[in-house]
């Protein structure tokens, strides 16, 4: 039986790269949560003004990687402490947020968020909200990192998280 996971960490190109990398991971979406704009787009995102974060969809198998492994790694590949933003990404798009789709889940995010802390100077500010609605976003933003290995923001933003989190987390690559 599979599980969803809704997380937004920054772009989601970033978050998409590490988390389809892990065993357990039967799909990763980019998309968009969190909202009051209907369908919208990518350029409707960038406004700032529709509510909505970069997040990813993550499908797993429960008897393989346990949603408390996702939200430690989701903790270790963004920076929870900023709020809006991720490096030079910055608006309320870009927000650290977690959307719980089970009561269940909000109370592992809730132990998960804790838990990290102590690996953070600063507070986290992460966001724990129940899952609403997710619409995927455009077809050019899947899979972005897997096939633009060598655009500039996937070379010098992207390619290092993803070396970090494959030498952290060898154990649990596919």
């Amino acid at each position: 039986m599979q599980e969803i996971a809704t997380l937004g960490g920054g772009c989601f190109w970033c978050v998409e790269a590490v988390f389809q990398d892990l065993k357990g991971v039967t799909k990763v979406e980019s998309g968009y949560s969190g909202g009051k704009e209907v369908n919208p787009t990518y350029n409707d995102i960038c406004s700032g003004l529709t509510g909505h974060a970069e997040v990813i969809q993550v499908s797993f198998d429960p008897e393989i990687i346990s949603y408390s492994d996702i939200l430690e790694i989701f903790f270790e590949v963004h920076d929870p402490t900023t709020l809006n933003r991720q490096g030079n990404d910055s608006g309320p798009q870009y927000r650290s947020v977690i959307y719980y789709h089970t009561p269940e889940q909000e109370t592992i995010a809730r132990a998960a968020k804790t838990a990290a802390q102590a690996d953070w100077p600063n507070p986290i500010v992460t966001e724990i909200t129940a899952f609403d609605k997710f619409y995927v976003a455009e077809k050019y933003h899947q899979n972005y990192f897997k096939d633009n290995p060598h655009q500039p923001y996937c070379s010098f933003v992207i390619s290092p998280k993803v070396r970090k989190f494959r030498q952290k987390f060898a154990d649990r690559l596919k």
